[in-house]
């Protein structure tokens, strides 16, 4: 009830209203925002006080437009991310730190990174803030993340977001753990604890551990299960990856950017990110399925499965699965979860879950397929929408306007290591291992120098080039084929003729074999021959 009422304010009026937050305007302007990214933060600024007749700064338009550019990963439904850094190469000091997120293709979804100069805790804290605010996250929310445990980004997770789900990359957790136990035994140990769906296979898979080498089970019991191993993972990411592969997989692809300046390096990612969603687009066009080609790919492969299984109903909305009385499990659709797990950590149908729809849909008790029951994360829908948010091109630097920011950005600290600087990655002990088949070292990802024109990228066999050699040094075999092979140095030579073999080594100097001859050189123009009776001179040809 008003009691009384003054129709005239002598108070001053104020322009800065609390509940004008950016969340909000980034609500009004996400449609403007979609079909031009690119657009200028002033004239956002003007549009936006003469609409609401409000003071707003710069900063908070700015971080309006970011919060509707970053609508793209929010229709992902996937609360999923990477986090990794890779060194920048050459003379250029720094890291890039990125953040990646997987779409419902299972393909990666690159959404923030950054230069800093380290991959310290305060860098790692100004990064993670920075995507806490792009993304709406609190210091409750129950978010899941993926790192391989760097000593930066450990504590900047617990402090900046305490709720949220911490994954560690099972490939670096088998790195530390090679350190002092090796051989495939307990690698693939080590993967069957990870994989295992259910806690009852987890604790089965750690006594194997256990009964290998007691000191590899403590050293792995040390390790909370819940940041490794799936049958501890929650559902809310709607994923059970275990590897960082999607950070990456980024860095591979920006590799060549990484070795030139700062602006360059930046423009060379935004340019990879531009393009790549332009693929996902065709790509996204060319389907025809309600779900994403990998999810469309992924049921089918379960729908086979399920045909091996029988579903019996026992009440209340839930079915005995099995297969034989060692795999047996309870499928519940009311809650639609499976005993397996499967079902909770991915967000698809499990086997067992099919195999109770179909007795379902013939007992016409539901009258939706198994596609209808995947979660939206993998709809082709959802997918597109991820998508539709695109990467705008922008002008050359000879067309950009000149900042006004007072201050001078200064390049970040940088201490230089001893020793001439490393552009190669170094390879990890796995990696080397892999090389290795056998008792043989395998020629993948190693480059091949051609004997013809002594080239890389390709060998003899596919060469198309000139034939090249040395100054008069050649390999000659009679008989109809001829080849040449630089040998030795300048004047060198290799000769078969039948019963003749002449080898190269110095400047003119000669090794020959002929039936009963044999002629041997010494240095350059000196020979020492023997065919029957010995011989000296000089300039053996």
């Amino acid at each position: 009830m008003v009691k009384s009422y003054n129709k005239e304010h002598r108070c001053l009026q104020t322009r800065n209203v609390k509940a004008c937050t950016y969340k909000f305007l980034a609500k009004q302007i996400a449609s403007q925002v979609e079909s031009n990214p690119t657009i200028p933060i002033s004239t956002l600024q003007e549009q936006l006080q003469r609409d609401y007749q409000v003071g707003l700064s710069k900063m908070k338009v700015f971080r309006a437009r970011t919060e509707a550019l970053n609508q793209g990963f929010a229709a992902g439904r996937r609360d999923f991310l990477g986090l990794d850094g890779a060194f920048m190469k050459g003379p250029y000091p720094g890291q890039i730190l990125s953040a990646v997120g997987i779409d419902g293709n299972n393909a990666t979804y690159p959404l923030d990174y950054a230069v800093v100069e380290s991959e310290s805790t305060n860098s790692w804290s100004w990064f993670l803030t920075c995507l806490g605010d792009d993304l709406g996250l609190g210091t409750n929310s129950n978010f899941t993340f993926m790192t391989d445990r760097k000593k930066g980004v450990l504590p900047a997770i617990a402090k900046l977001f305490p709720c949220a789900k911490h994954r560690y990359c099972l490939r670096h957790i088998h790195e530390n753990m090679k350190a002092s136990w090796r051989g495939k035994q307990f690698k693939d140990l080590l993967w069957d604890c990870a994989k295992a769906s259910t806690v009852q296979q987890f604790q089965r898979s750690m006594e194997e551990v256990r009964k290998l080498n007691n000191d590899a089970y403590e050293w792995l019991k040390n390790i909370p299960p819940q940041h490794w191993s799936r049958s501890h993972f929650t559902g809310r990411a709607h994923t059970d990856a275990m590897l960082n592969n999607m950070c990456e997989y980024l860095n591979s692809k920006i590799v060549e950017g990484r070795d030139v300046p700062i602006i360059t390096c930046l423009e060379y990612i935004r340019e990879y990110l531009m393009k790549k969603v332009v693929t996902v687009q065709k790509e996204i066009d060319k389907a025809t399925c309600p779900l994403t080609p990998t999810a469309t790919i992924w049921v089918g492969k379960l729908k086979k499965e399920a045909t091996q299984l029988r579903s019996v109903f026992y009440g209340n909305g839930k079915y005995q699965v099995s297969k034989n009385l060692m795999e047996q499990f309870v499928v519940d659709m009311g809650q639609q979860t499976c005993s397996c797990r499967r079902w909770e950590l991915i967000g698809i149908p499990c086997a067992h879950a099919i195999a109770t729809m179909w007795e379902m849909l013939k007992n016409k008790e539901i009258d939706k397929i198994p596609e209808d029951w995947v979660n939206r994360t993998y709809w082709l829908e959802t997918w597109k929408n991820m998508y539709s948010f695109t990467i705008q091109p922008i002008n050359g630097r000879n067309m950009w306007e000149k900042s006004t920011f007072p201050t001078t950005l200064l390049p970040p600290k940088h201490h230089v290591p001893i020793g001439r600087p490393k552009k190669k990655r170094r390879r990890s002990t796995m990696e080397v291992e892999d090389l290795v088949k056998g008792n043989q070292l395998s020629r993948a990802q190693m480059s091949v120098t051609c004997s013809k024109c002594n080239k890389s990228g390709h060998n003899a066999r596919t060469c198309k080039g000139q034939k090249a050699g040395g100054a008069g040094s050649a390999k000659v075999k009679a008989g109809g084929s001829q080849t040449l092979r630089n040998v030795g140095g300048a004047r060198s030579a290799k000769v078969k003729d039948g019963i003749a073999n002449v080898k190269a080594g110095g400047a003119g100097c000669a090794k020959v074999k002929d039936g009963s001859a044999k002629v041997k050189a010494g240095g350059a123009g000196s020979a020492k021959v023997k065919a029957g009776v010995s011989k000296k001179g000089k300039g053996v040809p």
